[in-house]
C-alpha cells in the first residue's frame, strides 16, 4: 500500500514534531509501491514496474549505504524522484500529493542523490551517439520506407526548457526570443523516437546553429564522413548549416517544383524529432514550459538528462506513450539564422542529388 499523511494541523511543537517524525518512519515501513495496480503506478512514475525493478537493481550499487534505522530505502527514493519528474511540480507538491513519509527536506535531499547517481550510472549507456553499421542500415530503411528520404539515421532539433529567473548579470543571456528564461537543448532522435544526443547546457539566447558547431555530435560525424562515411546524414530545419552529414530544407522554394518536393519529404522525416520532444515533455512533465524547473542551470541540465534517460528505458520496456497533445516550446530559429548557414559545395552537391531521385 501506499500511506498518505495529513500535515495540516502540523505546528512547531517539539512533541508533534517527534509525533510527525515517528508517522514517516512508519508510512516508509509499510509502503509497498509495487501494489499498485499497474496502470496507476505508470501514471504516477511513467515507468513500468519492470523498468523500475532494473532502475533499482542498476543503481542499487552505487548508492550510499546507511546504517541508520531511520534511513530512507532505495526504493523510496527512486519513486520519489520519479515522481517529482513526472508531475513536475515543486517539491512540496510531490510530499503532499504522493506521501511516502518524508518531509520536504528529505525530498530536496534525495533528489539531489538520485539525480548524481542516475545521470552517472544510466545516461552514459541509454543515451549513445554511437551507432553500429547495422543500426544505421536499420535506421535507413526505416526512415526511407516511411518517408522515401534515404540515408537519414536520425534527427535534430532544438527546444526551450524553462528555468528559473537567473540573477540580473545573467538575465539577458537566459532570456530567450520567446520572452521567457531558459536552456536550449539540442536532441537527435532515431527511427525509434529513441534520443541519440542531449546537449541540454546552452542558455536560451543560444541559437541553435551555435548549439550544433560546439557540438561533440558535429564532431562524431565529421569523423565519420571523413573516415568514408559519405551516405549518413541527419535532419535539421533551416535553423542549422547544411553540412554534408546534415541535411536541411532549401529556402524559398517554388510551390511544385522540385525544391519543394524535397522540402515536403524532408519536413515529414523530419516530423519525428517534433513528435520525440513532445513524448519526452509530456511523460516527465518537468520539462513542460508551463512546470518551468525551479533550479539552477546546472541541475536543471542533469534533469533533463536523466529524462532523457528514462525516456529511452520507457521504449525499451515497453512503456506506453502517456502524453497529452499538450504544446512544447521548440526553438524554431530558422529563419533568423539565415546568414549563419554556410552551404558548402560538397553539401549542397548531395542536397541536389538526393533532389534528383524525388523527381
Amino acid at each position: 500500500m501506499i500511506y498518505f499523511l495529513d500535515e495540516s494541523s502540523s505546528s512547531s511543537d517539539e512533541e508533534q514534531k517527534k509525533s510527525l517524525r515517528i508517522q514517516r518512519k512508519i508510512i516508509r515501513q509499510r509502503s509497498d509501491i509495487f501494489n499498485l495496480p499497474h496502470i496507476k503506478f505508470q501514471n504516477h512514475f511513467r515507468i513500468n514496474k519492470a523498468a523500475f525493478k532494473y532502475l533499482l537493481d542498476t543503481i542499487e550499487p552505487k548508492m550510499k549505504k546507511s546504517i541508520r534505522s531511520t534511513s530512507v530505502s532505495t526504493t523510496i527514493k527512486l519513486a520519489t524522484t520519479l515522481r517529482f519528474l513526472a508531475q513536475g511540480s515543486y517539491q512540496l507538491s510531490v510530499e503532499n500529493d504522493m506521501h511516502l513519509g518524508l518531509a520536504q527536506q528529505s525530498v530536496s535531499t534525495i533528489l539531489t542523490e538520485m539525480l548524481d547517481v542516475l545521470e552517472t550510472v544510466i545516461c552514459p549507456s541509454w543515451v549513445t551517439f554511437s551507432m553500429t553499421e547495422d543500426e544505421k542500415a536499420e535506421a535507413k530503411l526505416a526512415f526511407f520506407e516511411k518517408t522515401g528520404f534515404p540515408g537519414v539515421i536520425g534527427c535534430i532539433d532544438g527546444t526551450h526548457i524553462k528555468i528559473f529567473t537567473p540573477k540580473k548579470e545573467e538575465q539577458s543571456i537566459y532570456y530567450n526570443r520567446k520572452g521567457f528564461f531558459s536552456l536550449n537543448a539540442m536532441i537527435i532522435c532515431d527511427h525509434k523516437m529513441r534520443i541519440r544526443y542531449l546537449d541540454a547546457r546552452h542558455a536560451g539566447s543560444a541559437h541553435d546553429s551555435l548549439i550544433w558547431n560546439m557540438s561533440h555530435a558535429k564532431q562524431i560525424l565529421r569523423e565519420r564522413y571523413d573516415g568514408g562515411d559519405r551516405n549518413s546524414w541527419i535532419l535539421g530545419d533551416a535553423g542549422y548549416p547544411l553540412e554534408p552529414y546534415l541535411m536541411t530544407p532549401y529556402r524559398s522554394s517554388q510551390e511544385g517544383s522540385a525544391e519543394a518536393v524535397f522540402n515536403n519529404k524532408h519536413a515529414k522525416a523530419r516530423n519525428i524529432i517534433e513528435r520525440t520532444i513532445g513524448v519526452l515533455k509530456n511523460r516527465f512533465r518537468c520539462l513542460l514550459g508551463a512546470r518551468q524547473l525551479h533550479y539552477k542551470r546546472e541541475k536543471a541540465t542533469k534533469i533533463a538528462n536523466v529524462c532523457s534517460a528514462l525516456h529511452n528505458i520507457c521504449i525499451a520496456y515497453g512503456v506506453n506513450d502517456l502524453s497529452e497533445d499538450v504544446p512544447v516550446q521548440l526553438s524554431n530559429e530558422n529563419v533568423e539564422n539565415e546568414d549563419e548557414n554556410i552551404q558548402s559545395i560538397e553539401a549542397s552537391q548531395i542536397r541536389d542529388q538526393i533532389k534528383s531521385t524525388f523527381v
